[in-house]
């Protein structure tokens, strides 16, 4: 839900029981990203207006975090590419863990059972259609342990060094980097 006052804050925090997530809509990264979990009112209200610093609508969802396990997918030409699993110390893939700790581990393809991955695939690849953001796009998903799973987010601007995760699952399916990168190119338009 979106956050514009503290009546929103004071929903938000009965919603989803004080358990939520507060972040910045449009930013990346982790940065102006607040987990909660059994918080205080107060607790959410600092942390919507800590958030609001970043100068952009602030958003709460539910926080899913560690209650499952966390993947990506990239979504290239429609195309869902190889489901990556992130296994982050704690469960904590914060700012520190994604780009400074080595203590992260990438695993391409996700070991997933085939017919949770093929499910996964088809809800990401409508996901990334639904928002016009199926010319390539990265979606982050928290699988429970049931088989189940929730999109907690779409990336539209993902990350593209070599080292990054849009590149990791386009090696693992075949495609160089330099070849992802004439594919985003070629799929660029400016719309305004």
């Amino acid at each position: 839900m979106v956050l514009r006052d503290e009546a929103d804050c004071e929903e938000a925090h009965r919603r989803f029981n004080g358990n939520l997530v507060i972040k910045p809509s449009k930013e990346g990264s982790s940065l102006g990203l607040y987990k909660l979990k059994n918080a205080t009112l107060e607790e959410v209200k600092e942390a919507f207006a800590k958030s609001q610093e970043a100068g952009m609508t602030v958003l709460a969802e539910e926080y899913v975090f560690g209650r499952g396990r966390e993947l990506t997918i990239a979504v290239l030409g429609g195309k869902a590419l190889p489901i990556i699993e992130i296994k982050a110390p704690d469960g904590d893939y914060d700012f520190e863990h994604k780009y400074y700790s080595d203590e992260t581990v990438y695993v391409c393809p996700a070991e997933v059972s085939e017919d949770v991955t093929e499910k996964i695939k088809a809800v990401v690849e409508k996901a990334a259609l639904a928002v016009g953001a199926d010319a390539w796009s990265r979606i982050d998903v928290m699988l429970r342990d049931d088989g189940s799973f929730v999109l907690l987010e779409i990336n539209t601007a993902p990350g593209m060094t070599p080292h990054s995760l849009v590149p990791l699952a386009a090696r693992t399916s075949g495609i160089s980097y330099e070849e992802l990168v004439k594919q985003v190119a070629a799929r660029a338009s400016l719309k305004g």
